[in-house]
């Protein structure tokens, strides 16, 4: 197929054009009086050509180096077939070229002798099992003696060199085009990890007593899953405690209500008291019952201890009991935190309030991870400024089904105003961190890049707004960033040099 050519560059470069260029420093050497050769880098949807070639000069055998990278994933083509065809403007028969298979992977070395100057289209045909791909460069210039040639300056190429043979030995080396798009505004603002409303509960003791050894020596450490409704330990009420006294009160009320609840049904069954008797006894059963409730929420268990039990389902995020220790009534000895749904609290700051709506969407980051996180949905959003933070909270509910987001972390984000903002996009991946300022390395040719200072603007979805540092349709590296940065910070090409 043939692909959409998206960048054409040229560079004068010298006869040994493989040597590369002098990172961040332009090269002072005198001029050689050489013929100067040229560089040509595109880009296609599937295909990456970086070709050299030196002065095209009539009957000279023009040694080209072809370097073609798979897009797909980045890696050299190790096989197929290219033709070349120079098509004369002029007029006259195409020179058609056809090389095999590449002398090393990515590397194809053809050699077409020009038999007339003039000036030529080239078209490359690719036939690999990695790639089918059409690439079109025009207008190069075969001259008809090496006296009418440029002369080569011998000036190198200012910016970062990295050779394709780099590229393609260096894991997870990507790159992709800035492109013009618009992102939703954004703002970033200060959060925190919280329980849900529903999902979190502290377990305390319902009256003074003893922990029975038995009911905590095994299991229920933080981090076991327990069910609503599960007993968590049991207690054994301290005699002569007051709060001790009224459960036991409480529980021969209990079973006093239950007993005349039963007599009644037995006597409406046989008609002998009206129906307003039994529903006067179901009242006072269930008043009964509710007042157990607040010491333990059950019957006595056996040896007439309270069963302190699991309010919610979850998982044991604390616990402080000891067997056989002593508590007093209202004394914390559980807490279970659900973690399958948190919310996530952001302090909106009160000059950006009136941005936000409850049709905000939100992305953020929690402390020690880098990995994107979003909310489900706005539970609430506040209406009035607090004097002291100058914020207003927004409550968002946010899906936890791994239970990587722990209740208590702070939280990095970012949320989105209903306006949107025009520019430049790029994947967040090329962004880096230099010192605080955000920074991108551009491919400005195939084995030529230079460090952007950027200035930023909204992201969403895994891309960035650049509002300055980088133009659309330029090639930004998005991975393996750093391997470039290493090769910025040397004074040498890489002593491996090119392989052809």
């Amino acid at each position: 197929m043939t692909g959409r050519s998206l960048l054409l560059t040229f560079a004068v470069i010298g006869a040994a054009a493989c040597s590369g260029s002098t990172p961040d420093n332009a090269s002072t050497e005198p001029a050689t009086d050489e013929p100067a050769g040229g560089a040509i880098t595109q880009w296609t949807d599937s295909t990456e050509l970086f070709m050299e070639h030196p002065a095209l000069i009539v009957g000279a055998p023009d040694k080209f180096a072809v370097h073609l990278t798979d897009l797909t994933d980045f890696a050299p083509l190790r096989s197929g077939r290219i033709t070349l065809t120079f098509i004369p403007r002029g007029g006259g028969t195409p020179l058609v070229v056809v090389q095999d298979a590449p002398r090393s992977p990515g590397i194809y070395g053809p050699s077409p002798t020009f038999t007339k100057a003039g000036v030529y289209d080239l078209v490359i045909r690719v036939e690999s099992p990695q790639a089918l791909d059409s690439l079109f460069v025009p207008g190069l210039t075969v001259f008809a003696n090496a006296a009418t040639a440029p002369r080569d300056s011998g000036g190198g190429e200012s910016g970062i060199s990295f050779l394709k043979e780099q590229a393609w030995k260096t894991p997870g080396y990507r790159s992709a085009f800035a492109t013009d798009g618009a992102l939703a505004g954004t703002f970033d603002a200060p959060g925190r990890i919280e329980p849900a409303a529903g999902h979190f509960a502290h377990v305390s003791a319902p009256i003074a007593g003893f922990i029975d050894a038995s009911s905590v020596a095994n299991g229920l450490a933080p981090g076991v899953r327990v069910a609503r409704g599960q007993t968590l330990a049991l207690l054994a009420p301290s005699i002569g405690e007051a709060g001790s006294a009224a459960y036991a009160e409480a529980r021969a009320r209990l079973r006093e209500a239950e007993d005349e609840h039963a007599r009644a049904v037995r006597l409406y069954a046989v008609e002998a008291v009206p129906q307003r008797r039994v529903h006067e006894a179901e009242i006072r059963l269930a008043a009964a019952r509710e007042a157990l409730a607040g010491y333990g929420g059950g019957e006595l268990a056996a040896g007439g201890r309270v069963a302190v039990r699991a309010p919610v389902s979850g998982v044991i995020a604390d616990r402080r009991v000891t067997p056989g220790s002593r508590v007093d009534a209202g004394a914390l000895l559980f807490t279970i935190v659900d973690p399958s749904v948190v919310w996530l609290r952001v302090n909106v700051p009160a000059a950006q309030a009136a941005s936000v709506s409850r049709t905000s969407g939100v992305e953020f980051r929690v402390e020690g991870s880098e990995q994107v996180y979003a909310a489900r949905r706005v539970i609430a959003l506040g209406s009035m400024i607090d004097s002291v933070t100058r914020s207003v909270p927004l409550l968002l509910e946010v899906s936890n089904a791994d239970g990587t987001l722990k209740v208590g972390a702070a939280a990095r984000v970012s949320v989105r105003t209903g306006q949107r903002e025009a520019g430049v996009l790029v994947p967040s991946t090329a962004v880096l961190d230099e010192d605080g300022r955000p920074i991108a390395y551009v491919q400005v040719e195939g084995e030529r890049f230079e460090k952007r200072a950027l200035t930023l603007g909204p992201s969403e979805g895994g891309r960035v707004l650049v509002r300055s540092g980088i133009r659309a349709g330029e090639r930004v590296v998005t991975g393996a960033a750093y391997q470039v940065r290493l090769a910025s910070l040397s004074t040498a090409v890489p002593a491996h040099g090119h392989e052809h």
